[in-house]
């Protein structure tokens, strides 16, 4: 039985939550997991982000490396399922992704990992096969896991270690939505107030050397103009620039060198970054 790393992105963050969910993990995986609490302004936009992130840091290793289990509780705030949005599985290389079937979440994964497909299981018809092939529950166990609230709990660290384990889990294919264009938003404020930005920084209009991109105030609802610059230690000490910086292939950052570009610009995780720029008034002909 392998014992692979287990990392969490969860918006289920308090206290209570985080240490039930670390004692279960680490009860079926043997070690203890990192549990990543993610619980901002917009935790779909930045859970997208991070999950790349985390998949894009198992790459460039010199050699093969060891598997990894991802699991990514952000549910969709759309509200239409009877007892919450169903899980899915997939695997990028060796490591094995569970998350629930958030489009939102996926996009990234599809348009630049080339992960089209997901296999989605349901709670109870998982349950039941492995009460009667595998696992000892009785009928009463297996309703009340079933009926949970707190699926990312009961359910889906046994998801894992039965996925890993190669069970026959129960499951059916789906493909990933392609997500619809979006205007580029701040994914990720981080701890130095740098702006990570959901789109690679070459798709941004004016992204160029000695270009600039003109950046919504969110405070006072002024665009300003933003250089951009190829890295951050191109940007002169003290001034906002757009770079690409350290996230996803070649994502944008909006920066300040030395300072908090978040707090000069009042931006938070959601917020949308660019601003229309405003054309000249046409010269009146007398």
């Amino acid at each position: 039985m392998s014992n692979p790393p287990v990392i969490s992105l969860t918006d289920c963050t308090d206290p209570n939550a985080v240490a039930r969910q670390t004692a279960r993990l680490a009860a079926l995986f043997g070690s203890t997991p990192t549990l990543l609490p993610l619980c901002g302004a917009d935790p779909e936009g930045t859970t997208a982000l991070t999950l790349l992130d985390v998949l894009r840091s198992t790459e460039l290793l010199g050699g093969a490396g060891e598997p990894t289990v991802v699991l990514v509780n952000i549910a969709p705030r759309d509200g239409h399922w009877p007892n919450g949005v169903p899980f899915c599985y997939f695997r990028v290389r060796e490591h094995l992704v569970i998350s629930t079937l958030n489009p939102r979440v996926l996009a990234p994964v599809r348009r630049y990992l080339g992960v089209d497909a997901v296999e989605v299981t349901d709670v109870r018809e998982v349950l039941e096969a492995a009460a009667a092939g595998w696992a000892e529950f009785t009928q009463a166990q297996v309703d009340e896991i079933a009926r949970t609230q707190f699926r990312s709990l009961w359910y889906v660290p046994l998801l894992a270690r039965w996925l890993v384990d190669g069970r026959p889990v129960p499951s059916r294919t789906e493909l990933i939505a392609e997500g619809a264009g979006s205007a580029p938003r701040v994914a990720v404020v981080d701890n130095f107030g740098n702006c990570k930005l959901d789109v690679p920084a070459d798709q941004l209009p004016g992204y160029a050397a000695g270009g600039s991109i003109p950046v919504l105030d969110g405070e006072s609802g002024v665009p300003r103009e933003v250089a951009c610059y190829p890295r951050l230690v191109d940007v002169p000490r003290g001034e906002p620039g757009v770079i690409t910086g350290s996230s996803g292939y070649g994502f944008a950052e909006l920066v300040i060198r030395g300072g908090s570009a978040a707090r000069l610009f009042g931006l938070r995780e959601g917020d949308a970054l660019l601003a229309r720029r405003v054309q000249p008034e046409p010269a009146l002909v007398t």
